[in-house]
Order: structure tokens, then sequence, then C-alpha cells
């Protein structure tokens, strides 16, 4: 990518800031256009588009590069992705969960583990059945032999939409998929990815409608939702400067100490992993060795537990408001990855990458029709595949902030099942590309 105008990322993240800002006001205004448009395209979906459309301008850019005086093509990226999933997303997921009520989450029933199941099966026929059509049209681009073979490219893709970055790393290493043609998986990975979340959060302020077309029971999640909104109503209050701080204290403390052990735990487990002598235990736990995954993780309990204690008053204080704003700046950061002409720059994988989510797509609506599963379960269920505990939370917190934990245990259970998954899907795979 060509370098942006504004390349500090000061400036960028104020850019952002800004961009935040006029979405939420522009979605404050009552009557006219704005308040018709916003009936339609949810906030959290502009707040994801906006930066994106900055970055295809050129305003912005998730990285660069430039040639140095020597000649040498230099490489330079924004670190503000970075900071908002490993300070801000762990934050915010402490700051939703604090008032959350665990047995209300568990009431919410078996929908919720079918649905994501469903998501995972709908990726591992997908790969399969996108190579299948694309070679009827163009075997060019699901051909190749060896390392250059396209289905072990997309099995990095398996273990990326079924866990996460530690499952897609693992299928890299384990088909040996030639490296220098890795970014172009990783970048079909992004763009079909993103595009599948633009949809699920279009689909988010349209989900009355489509709950009563799948005739859903939402009455376990209404529960919650109320359960939750009644606690805040009664400890609500206007917070004080100590309740801010005590507030920033237990988020961003919690923060330090989930990267704490996550700095331990991921080296230990790591080494474990590494004296594994079976390739195939070894692979399905790598993800044991992710710092994100213990870090998530970790925070996550923490919250849990802080909701049994008194800490969770700070709900009446605005704690899930400020998890909510740093929702919104992590999606701004993940939209601005995206540079939307890049869609047509490699249609071939870019096309078998849609018909794969299509079909998980059509599956997962096909079972939420069938069990009467609510729209929240489709959406939090496939991005606890897809997106991982990245966006995971961000899906589920649209529907309310107190959901934002549901996204997060599908999210590891994903994480579990990930290189098993997509390992399965990559013999299928293969077997479709001939191989």
């Amino acid at each position: 990518m060509t370098e942006p105008l504004f390349t500090n990322d000061t400036i960028v993240f104020g850019v952002l800031m800004i961009a935040l800002g006029l979405i939420f006001y522009t979605e404050s205004l009552k009557g006219g256009f704005w308040e018709k448009f916003y009936k339609i395209v949810p906030g959290l979906f502009m707040a994801y588009m906006l930066p994106a459309i900055l970055t295809t301008i050129g305003l912005i850019a998730p990285e660069w590069t430039t040639t140095s005086d020597a000649g040498e093509i230099v490489t330079h990226k924004t670190n503000l992705y970075y900071v908002a999933s490993r300070y801000l997303l762990p934050a915010a997921l402490v700051l939703m969960t604090l008032s959350i009520d665990l047995k209300a989450v568990f009431n919410l029933g078996w929908r919720a583990l079918v649905m994501f199941f469903t998501g995972t099966i709908g990726i591992v026929i997908g790969g399969p059945i996108a190579i299948l059509l694309i070679s009827i049209f163009s075997p060019e681009t699901v051909g190749g032999a060896g390392p250059d073979a396209v289905w072990r490219g997309l099995s990095t893709l398996a273990g990326s939409w079924i866990g996460g970055g530690a499952n897609q790393t693992a299928m890299l290493e384990i088909y040996g998929y030639n490296q220098a043609e890795y970014g172009k998986m990783v970048f079909v990975d992004i763009v079909v990815a993103n595009v599948w979340m633009a949809i699920l959060l279009i689909g988010i302020g349209r989900r009355a409608k489509i709950n009563k077309w799948l005739k859903a029971d939402t009455s376990s999640i209404d529960a919650l939702k109320e359960k939750v909104s009644e606690f805040s109503e009664k400890v609500k209050r206007n917070p004080t400067v100590t309740d801010l701080m005590i507030i920033g204290a237990i988020a961003f403390g919690s923060v330090s100490i989930a990267h704490l052990c996550a700095n331990f735990l991921a080296p230990f487990f790591g080494e474990v992993i590494t004296n594994i002598k079976s390739p195939t235990i070894k692979n399905t736990f790598t993800f044991l060795d992710s710092t994100f995954f213990w870090m998530i993780s970790i925070a996550t309990i923490i919250a849990i537990s802080l909701s049994y204690t008194k800490a969770r008053n700070y709900e009446g204080a605005g704690a899930s408001k400020f998890g909510s704003v740093f929702i919104y700046i992590l999606v701004a950061t993940i939209g601005m990855k995206i540079d939307i002409t890049s869609i047509f720059d490699n249609p071939g994988l870019i096309a078998v990458g849609l018909i794969w989510m299509t079909i998980h797509a059509i599956l997962l609506i096909g079972v939420a029709k069938l069990i009467k599963a609510p729209y929240f379960f489709l959406a939090v269920g496939s991005q606890a595949n897809v997106g991982g505990a990245a966006s995971a939370p961000i899906v589920a917190s649209a529907f309310h902030p107190s959901l934002a934990t549901v996204g997060v245990l599908l999210a590891v259970v994903g994480y579990a099942v990930g290189t098993l998954a997509a390992i399965g899907c990559t013999i299928l795979m293969q077997l479709a590309a001939g191989s």
C-alpha cells in the first residue's frame, strides 16, 4: 500500500476519534435523513466502514511502504490495532462483564452451542465445495503442486476461520505452504472475514424482522438483558472522580494481571508443546502458546470473578459505557485495515473465500430456522468461529454490553477445536483439488 496522508499514529487516532464522534452525533439527531439512515445502517457498522473509506481514499492506512535513500523497500505499520486489541479489548471485556449474571448466561441454553458448531461445520464443508465450484470455471485458481498447492494455503484460512491466529499458524506449519505466497491467503482472510462481519453488523439493525422470520425464541436473551438493565438502574448514580478512577483501576489493573500471567503461561505451555512427540497432539494444542489466548481468557476469568463482588456495583457509575467506548475504538482500528478497492486485486481467491463464507452463512441460516434460534446466536456463533476473540465480543455487545462474555466463551471453544477441525477441512479440500 502506498504511503497515506497521515502516518503518525497520534494523528491517525485523532482522525478515527473524530470519525466516531461524527457517527455518534449524527446518530443522536432526531428526525430527518439521519434518523432514517441509522434505522437501516447500525452505528457500529458505520464505525467499521468509515475508517475503511478513509483507508481507501488514502488518508490513513494499516501499513505502507516507502523507499529508503539506499533504494531499499521499507514497510511501516500502525500500532493502533495492536494497542486496541491488547489493551482496550480486555479492558472492555472486564467492564462489560462486571455486572454479568453467569447463571443467566448458561441459561441461554443449547442453541448457542448448536449455532457455534453449525458455523464450524459450515467452514469445514465450505472450503472443499468452494474449490469444486471454482475448479469448474477457473481450475488454475485452485491448482498448484507441492508447497504451492492452493489447498495448502487455504488450510490456513480454515485454521483462522474456526479458531484464530494460532490455529492459522499451526496449519501453515502442518501443510508447509509456500510462505512467499502466504500473504495472498492473509489478504483473503482479512477481506472476506471483514465483509462477512459487515453483513452481520447490518443484520443487527434488522434483528427484530430476522427473528420474526426465524420464529425465534428470544426469551432467554431478553431475560438476561432485562436482569442486567434492572441491576444497572438499581445501582445507577452520578459518577464521581473517585468512581471513574476506580473503574480505570479495575479495567487496566485487570489488563496488567492478564498480560503478566499470559507472558508466563504462553512460554510455559509453548515449551510443553514443543516437547510433545505426536505432531497431531502438538498442533491441536498449539493455541496454548498464544499470549493473546491467555490474555483474553484470564481477563474474562478476572471479570467473572469480580462480578461476584461489590465491584459489580460500578456498573451504576457507567462501567459498561466505558467498555463500549473501547469496543468502538477497536472496531474503528479493524475497519482501517480494509482498502475497499483491494477486493478486486485477486478476484479468483476472493471468489473462493466468498463462496466458502456463503456456504457457512447458508448452513447457519438453515439451522437457525430449523431450531428457531435467535439472530444473536447466529451472528455470535459465526463470529466466534470466523472472527475469534477479537470480534465475537464486538458483535455480541452490539446486542447488549452484558452479552460480550458469550462471544468470548464461544471463541475460546473455537481455539480448542480449531486445529483439528481445520485438518478435517484440509483433507476434504485436498480431495476436492484432486491432489
